[in-house]
C-alpha cells in the first residue's frame, strides 16, 4: 500500500524545482499561478535567490509547498491511499488530499510562514536535535532544563531522534546537559524561532482566523495529522488540528507507525531533499522508500507507472 509524504521546513535549496519548472508545463503554469497569487516571484527566490533570502521562513513555507504539490500534481497518481507531511507539508498533503484548494494552501502557507517569522522576532527562541536518548531520560531533561525557561518537544522524528523547543536558555542549557543525562548528540539547530512550542503563541490567533476564511472539504484520502498521528478526513477536525499544530509536537515518528500499522508498505516523499525518508528507514527498515524532488526523478516515475499500466 502506497502513501504520500511531504518535507516540511529545513528541506529548502537553492535552485529548487527549477529543472521541473523549464521541463514541464503544467508545473510552469503552476507556478506563474503562484507567482501571481503571492503578488511577487516566489520561483526567482528558489531558482536564483541567495540561501540567506530563501532560508527567511516567510519564503521558506510557500517555496517548499510550491516545489511539493507542483511534482504531486504532474504524478496524477490516484494510487496512494494515504497521505501526511511534516509540520509545513501537512499542508501540501491536504491539499493533495482535496481537503483545501491550491490558491487557498497556497495562501495560508505564506501568511503562516510570515505569522511564524514575526512570532520569532517577537518571542526569540531556538531549537536543538537531541539523539539517543530513552523516553524517561529526555522527560528529565526537559525538566531540568525547563527551570531556566520554557522548553518542550517540538518533533518526534523517529525513535531516539527528536528535536526541542523553547527559549534560548531553556534549549541551550538542555544542549550543555543533554550528554551527561545520556544523549548521543545534542545540538542546536539554526532556526529563526522556536517552532512547535508555546513561543509561537503569538501567531495562533491569527492563524486561526485566517483559516477560518479558508474553505475545507472532506478530505479524498485520509490525513494522518501531526498532532494526533492518527488519519483525518472530516473537514473541521482538520481545521482545528492546523491551529493545534502551531504549539503542539509533530508526532511523526507516530504518524508513520499508524500508517503503517493502517496498511502502508511503501513511502514515496514527493518534494525537495530525502529527509523523510531517511526517518522512516529510521522508524521502520521494512518499509519501502522512494523520493521524486527532481525533472529526472519525475520522469522515472511516470516511465514506471506507464509501465505497470
Amino acid at each position: 500500500m502506497k502513501a504520500f509524504i511531504f518535507p516540511g521546513q529545513g528541506s529548502q535549496y537553492c535552485g529548487m524545482a527549477k529543472d521541473i519548472f523549464q521541463q514541464f508545463t503544467g508545473a510552469r503554469h503552476l507556478m506563474e499561478e503562484a507567482n501571481d497569487i503571492l503578488g511577487y516571484s516566489i520561483t526567482d527566490i528558489m531558482f536564483n535567490g541567495a540561501e540567506d533570502i530563501l532560508r527567511q521562513t516567510r519564503y521558506t513555507q510557500p517555496a517548499i509547498f510550491l516545489h511539493s504539490i507542483a511534482i504531486s500534481r504532474l504524478l496524477d497518481d490516484n494510487q496512494a491511499v494515504i497521505t501526511a507531511g511534516h509540520s509545513l507539508g501537512e499542508y501540501t498533503a491536504l491539499c493533495h488530499a482535496g481537503a483545501m484548494s491550491f490558491e487557498d494552501a497556497l495562501r495560508i502557507v505564506s501568511k503562516r510562514g510570515e505569522l511564524m517569522q514575526h512570532a520569532g522576532t517577537e518571542n526569540p527562541g531556538t531549537m536543538a536535535a537531541i539523539i539517543g536518548m530513552k523516553k524517561d531520560a529526555l522527560e528529565a531533561l526537559l525538566a531540568e532544563a525547563g527551570l531556566s525557561g520554557t522548553v518542550q518537544t517540538a518533533n518526534f522524528n523517529s525513535l531516539g531522534q527528536v528535536v526541542i523547543s523553547g527559549d534560548i536558555t531553556a534549549v541551550r542549557k538542555a544542549v550543555e546537559i543533554a550528554p551527561s543525562m545520556g544523549a548521543r548528540m545534542a545540538k542546536e539547530l539554526v532556526v529563526s524561532g522556536a517552532f512547535h512550542s508555546p513561543l509561537m503563541k503569538p501567531a495562533e490567533e491569527e492563524l486561526k482566523a485566517a483559516l477560518d476564511e479558508i474553505t475545507f472539504t472532506n478530505a479524498k484520502i485520509p490525513v494522518c495529522m501531526n498532532v494526533v498521528a492518527k488519519p483525518v478526513m472530516n473537514a473541521d477536525e482538520i481545521r482545528n488540528n492546523l491551529v493545534l499544530q502551531l504549539t503542539s509536537s509533530v508526532l511523526w515518528a507516530q504518524s508513520v507507525e499508524a500508517m503503517i500499522a493502517g496498511g502502508a508498505t511503501s513511502f514515496i516523499e514527493i518534494g525537495p531533499q530525502k529527509v523523510l525518508q531517511g526517518l522512516v528507514k529510521r522508524i521502520d527498515r521494512s518499509s519501502s522508500t522512494e523520493g521524486i524532488d527532481t525533472a529526472e526523478q519525475v520522469e522515472r516515475y511516470l516511465s514506471k507507472k506507464e509501465e505497470q499500466s
